[in-house]
């Protein structure tokens, strides 16, 4: 059993793996405290997007589609670099499945409006909760460095509800685990 890492898929995304021929990952110990099907908390955060201020709102941006708000414990970090860049060059796959992207963090704004620029590409914008209230909100709080946040990924479906989640340290896979839950997702039927 693997530790490191949880993932909980809805029952649609879960029959979406399978029929798409998708290897359904393995799920270990449950860390996170929202489970599949569960309201994700809205939230508002000052963020920054190629290096300007301003106010995010989940429920806006849940609108528009779906939304993955991925936590991460440090900005310049290396792992942390990584996976910005990562999900920085998957933004267009993410957009042409109307989804967006967040990153959140305990970092001060200033940090993550260079970070914003540097990693993120100005590709998508990160959040700064300092406070810890949304990564708290979330249970992506780091128990072993309190300061921190967990590096945790969620896909919400536009009714406001988790579609999926992942955690792992290791920043490779939580790009790759989203795109494949967002295209997983029920797709709204053409209008009439």
């Amino acid at each position: 059993m693997t530790w490191g890492y949880n993932i909980m898929l809805s029952a649609a995304v879960r029959a979406a793996f399978v029929a798409g021929g998708l290897a359904l990952p393995l799920a270990g110990p449950a860390f996170a405290a929202l489970d599949v099907g569960e309201p994700a908390p809205r939230f508002t955060a000052t963020a920054a997007l190629g290096g300007k201020t301003f106010r995010y709102s989940l429920a806006d941006a849940l609108a528009k589609g779906p939304v993955v708000v991925y936590f991460f414990p440090a900005a310049d970090s290396a792992d942390c670099s990584i996976e910005a860049h990562a999900f920085a060059e998957a933004i267009d796959e993410f957009a042409a499945l109307g989804a967006s992207v967040i990153g959140v963090s305990a970092d001060d704004i200033d940090t993550l409006a260079r970070f914003s620029v540097k990693s993120c590409q100005s590709r998508f914008p990160v959040a700064s909760d300092a406070s810890k209230t949304v990564i708290e909100g979330f249970d992506a709080l780091m128990q072993t460095r309190p300061d921190f946040a967990n590096r945790l990924s969620y896909v919400i479906a536009p009714d406001g509800r988790i579609a999926y989640y992942y955690q792992n340290l290791n920043p490779d896979k939580h790009v790759q685990r989203m795109l494949g839950a967002v295209r997983a997702l029920p797709r709204p039927a053409p209008p009439r």
